[in-house]
């Protein structure tokens, strides 16, 4: 070091500040881990911009889209294969993937609007493993006043083997249905005839509703959120 010249410290720094700073980091990303579901948190919105902005718009609201998967050693239960939670997990990445892509929810903002996911069956088939790729296809069936209908498939690209299936009933709030696919089409479209095995789930949905209201003592014609 030249004569006159001395190595400045800024006051109130001490030596460790970057030490300091990096196990504060750690500590806050770790509590988000552990207190948030971070990797869902963070996989949402990235799923929803990849399929606005990498992939081509889908016009056709009744065209079928499918959502690449792979099953991690996080999605594990203790027999190896992808956990039942996880499938809901990825059903709803892909579901707002499709949501995005084919204009729905452009047309809720425009109008307004809502989704809410009221009702979901699952049904398993066949398990997938560790590292086995897979492939979400999600379509909507069609609609009523209040609610879209959807179905999710995991299709294993071996032989297409279709390993579970899920319904989803989505009620709009703050419009309807009709409104948004009007307002994406610029016409009045109807809905397509639901598949007997949904008007089947429905009917199920509409009962066991029925049954929750007497047991509360609230009124037959109270709706459910």
């Amino acid at each position: 070091m030249r004569p006159g010249c001395s190595r400045l410290r800024r006051p109130g720094i001490p030596p460790s500040f970057p030490a300091a700073m990096l196990l504060l980091l750690l500590g806050a990303g770790a509590a988000l881990f552990c207190l948030l579901d971070a990797w869902y948190l963070l996989r949402l919105p990235l799923a929803v911009l990849r399929a606005r902005w990498l992939q081509p718009r889908q016009r056709d609201v009744l065209q079928e889209q499918s959502w690449p998967g792979l099953v991690l050693p996080s999605d594990l239960d203790w027999l190896l294969h992808m956990n039942n939670a996880r499938y809901l997990r990825e059903a709803d990445l892909a579901r707002c993937a499709h949501l995005a892509r084919c204009g729905i929810f452009d047309a809720l903002r425009a109008l307004g609007g809502s989704l809410v996911l009221a009702a979901s069956c699952a049904r398993h088939r066949r398990p997938l493993r560790l590292f086995e790729r897979f492939a979400v296809r999600t379509r909507l069936l069609g609609w009523d006043a209040r609610a879209f209908y959807l179905e999710q498939r995991f299709v294993s690209p071996r032989q297409g083997f279709v390993c579970a299936l899920l319904l989803c009933r989505l009620h709009v709030v703050g419009s309807s249905p009709g409104r948004l696919v009007q307002h994406l089409c610029r016409r009045q479209v109807d809905s397509p005839e639901l598949p007997e095995e949904v008007q089947h789930w429905i009917s199920y949905n509409e009962a066991s509703s029925q049954k929750l209201r007497a047991e509360s003592g609230l009124g037959i014609n109270t709706k459910d959120e």
